[in-house]
């Protein structure tokens, strides 16, 4: 098999915080005062990749030029480091770093000797690199609809499972775990593995579990505007398997045991150390910039009110709000209102992936997913980060709920 490389799809106290709020570029600033008519304008940027910057740039600037003046930038100290000190945060034994999020999943498929003619049972409303991983491996992805919260329908499962199934690999969207407890059972059931794509998932938690540790692999990204992100590429695979972990420490060099000693067949899939570096600085922020996400979601709440749909959080569940995502029949006219005003909003993802041109050969057509498909049509993700201001939350619901009220209220 040839395996390029495919693009992968994403504590500081309240005084950081808000210094952060206040950092903005001058582009940025004239562009918000020009739709706001104000040079101190409430409208959050989408992501706050610059706000988190400037928030953290005495301990990033410190932790990089390090890496620089060791000498040493792959495969290093600092990736050591990292994997051990997220491997304590995921609550899991081992943590094997790799180039992306897609990767981390291709890897771990790999390490389970997932290939052609098998089937992994996943979702299709996710960011398309999930199934690009499958196909890196040869293997057919096969698709379960979604429950109310935009996660995979446990109820849906077992009806798609064939001999050919080897793998169950639910996606924790937008910042919310899937039903593991259901999903392990039914994976025991039938002999298969788990592997959870928990891209999006970082400290999120079910039954008190975090992401990353329920299932045999645990895949993560580090794309820059996740809530753990690196500034470039980035991903890691969770395990408590032994052999799994010496497997994918082998699978991302090459397939070498030691140096130029190879034992299996593998890719080019590393973690660099200036990256790592990177994520060690933002690893020790996390669980204040979660919270914070989830303070801004509950403000979202309240200024939208009963406007639209807005995101609940499950049962058993600690929603880190990677996205805040809401839903309305009137999406196309909402977010035209929405960007008049200034404020960014994107759709994560307007076309599932099994209706994609690229996945064509899969069969499948419209109708196949119906919750899928009417949720891709209905969907809208709003500026999201810890940086968020109260005020800024207040501005994008009161202009949802401007936009309702012109239309007579209708959603």
């Amino acid at each position: 098999m040839v395996f390029g490389r495919m693009p992968a799809i994403a504590r500081s106290d309240s005084q950081t915080m808000k210094t952060a709020v206040a950092v903005q570029t001058r582009a940025q600033t004239k562009a918000q005062a020009r739709m706001s008519g104000s040079t101190n304008s409430p409208i959050p940027s989408f992501a706050g990749q610059l706000e988190q910057y400037h928030a953290i740039q005495a301990e990033i600037r410190a932790a990089v030029d390090k890496v620089l003046q060791s000498g040493w930038y792959i495969m290093g100290e600092e990736v050591a480091a990292f994997e051990g000190e997220f491997a304590g945060y995921c609550g899991v034994t081992h943590v094997v770093g790799c180039a992306s999020g897609t990767e981390a999943i291709a890897l771990a498929l790999m390490a389970l000797g997932v290939g052609p003619g098998d089937e992994v049972v996943t979702v299709a409303n996710t960011a398309v690199p999930t199934v690009s991983a499958i196909s890196m491996t040869g293997a057919t992805p096969v698709f379960v609809d979604i429950d109310e919260n935009f996660l995979m329908d446990v109820s849906r499962i077992e009806s798609v499972v064939t001999e050919r199934t080897k793998v169950v690999m639910p996606v924790h969207l937008y910042g919310q775990m899937a039903e593991m407890d259901s999903i392990l059972a039914i994976a025991e059931k039938h002999g298969l593995r788990v592997i959870e794509d928990a891209a999006q998932a970082h400290g999120a938690e079910y039954q008190g579990k975090r992401a990353g540790s329920w299932g045999t692999l645990g895949c993560f990204s580090f794309y820059p505007t996740k809530n753990l992100g690196c500034y470039g590429d980035g991903g890691a695979v969770t395990t408590d398997d032994k052999d799994l972990y010496e497997r994918l420490l082998m699978l991302r060099n090459y397939g070498q045991e030691k140096r130029y000693y190879h034992t299996i067949k593998g890719i080019n899939s590393r973690l660099d150390e200036i990256q790592a570096a990177v994520l060690r600085v933002k690893l020790t922020h996390l669980d204040e910039w979660n919270q914070k996400r989830r303070q801004v979601a509950s403000w979202y709440e309240r200024a939208i009110g009963d406007a639209c749909m807005c995101p609940t959080q499950k049962r058993d569940a600690h929603h880190v709000f990677h996205l805040y995502v809401i839903r309305t029949t009137d999406r196309d006219g909402l977010r035209t209102y929405l960007r008049d005003a200034g404020i960014t909003t994107l759709m994560h993802y307007p076309v599932p992936v099994h209706l994609q041109e690229a996945y064509r050969d899969l069969g499948c057509r419209v109708g196949d997913l119906p919750v899928t498909e009417a949720t891709a049509g209905e969907i809208l993700s709003l500026p999201m980060h810890p940086a968020v201001t109260e005020e800024g939350a207040e501005y994008v619901g009161t202009k949802i709920r401007e936009y309702f009220s012109k239309r007579g209220g209708k959603r």
